[in-house]
């Protein structure tokens, strides 16, 4: 049997982190997952017949925060902050610290601005750490469809970033 305690709350800081990467707004992102979170509730009949909780509530946040952005008609807003450029777990000294990172804000800055489809794939494979699988269920399209948006995403990165870095 299904819990909203047990198999939907736990999905709160996934969908905020995909809801973030969305929207690129943390009060937007927040409300986004409210919203999600009110949708699911309401639809707790059907929950019995959903093979995974956990891509029906991506699902349906990447929904509502997509109809948000298109609402907003704004896809600059601020970086979300799943990435803490300040983590000096990696780095010896303050010169290394903030060479990486101003790296990490620069490909931030660059996944930003990728196509909302390569980006939402970069998100849930790269941060999420979701498979293959689960993103082409989570955004209703082929694995081979994510495989190629991943690649394009990060060919896109890696010729932008050289050419920042030149």
């Amino acid at each position: 049997m299904i819990s909203f305690q047990n198999n939907v709350l736990p999905l709160k800081n996934m969908l905020f982190r995909l809801a973030l990467r969305i929207t690129q707004n943390r009060d937007d992102a927040e409300d986004v997952v409210q919203d999600t979170m009110l949708r699911v509730w309401n639809r707790r009949d059907e929950w019995e017949r959903i093979a995974s909780m956990e891509a029906f509530c991506l699902t349906i946040c990447r929904n509502i925060a997509l109809d948000k952005l298109r609402r907003m008609d704004n896809q600059q807003q601020t970086l979300d902050d799943s990435i803490d450029p300040m983590d000096r777990s990696h780095h010896s000294n303050p010169e290394e610290q903030t060479v990486q990172r101003d790296r990490v804000e620069r490909v931030r800055q660059l996944i930003s601005q990728l196509p909302e489809k390569q980006r939402s794939c970069i998100q849930l494979r790269d941060v999420e750490g979701k498979s293959y699988r689960d993103i082409a269920e989570i955004l209703d399209i082929t694995e081979q469809q994510v495989k190629v948006n991943i690649f394009r995403a990060r060919q896109n990165i890696k010729e932008r970033y050289m050419k920042m870095e030149k």
